[in-house]
């Protein structure tokens, strides 16, 4: 994340800024990650407020599309493991879905509890963590925007690194390794 903002921007209320990542895979625990963060800011409303309100919907329609795609696409059911639902060849002109009602049944539920499992996550980490958000919310309030700086003053530095990190240490140490190499200078008469 580089930054967050209340301010708000067209039909969103705030918006995070977070740094593309140059992976081509992703895993299942990284696509939950995605769908628990989604689910933060209906959680804290749940959780600081003690009602829900209309803020998140761009973000529940985000994870009701990604826990889909998880399970129809990409094979990531507990229930229905490896299946994929997609068409790649682009002609599938039916008005059909490709599977039985009772699957969709199926899919339907797997899709609810995902997201339950996740919303779930998103709170326990929340009320762990509440003094803080309680110290993100007042400089958000004052400041109105907050970068990846004050993130990791107010909660610590996370436990692992995100790709674009990698890819800085990355260069930095070849960098290094190549200073090392360097040739000293021709001594001149």
């Amino acid at each position: 994340m580089v930054k967050v903002t209340i301010v708000p921007r067209g039909k969103a209320l705030g918006a995070a800024w977070y740094l593309p990542e140059e992976r081509q895979i992703t895993t299942k625990d990284q696509m939950l990650d995605e769908i628990c963060a989604l689910l933060g800011g209906r959680a804290a409303e749940e959780i600081f407020i003690g009602k829900i309100s209309s803020g998140a919907m761009n973000d529940l329609e985000r994870v009701t599309k990604q826990a889909y795609g998880m399970i129809t696409y990409l094979g990531m059911s507990d229930k229905m493991p490896n299946l994929s639902y997609y068409d790649s060849s682009g002609q599938d002109y039916t008005f059909q879905k490709p599977f039985s009602e009772n699957t969709a049944e199926l899919i339907d539920a797997e899709v609810k509890v995902m997201i339950a499992e996740q919303y779930e996550r998103a709170k326990e980490m929340l009320l762990k963590h509440a003094d803080g958000h309680h110290q993100l919310a007042q400089i958000l309030l004052e400041k109105e925007i907050i970068y990846a700086e004050n993130l990791e003053q107010i909660f610590g530095k996370r436990p692992w690194i995100s790709r674009s990190q990698e890819i800085l240490q990355s260069e930095d140490k070849s960098k290094n390794v190549n200073d090392d190499l360097s040739l000293p200078p021709i001594p001149t008469a």
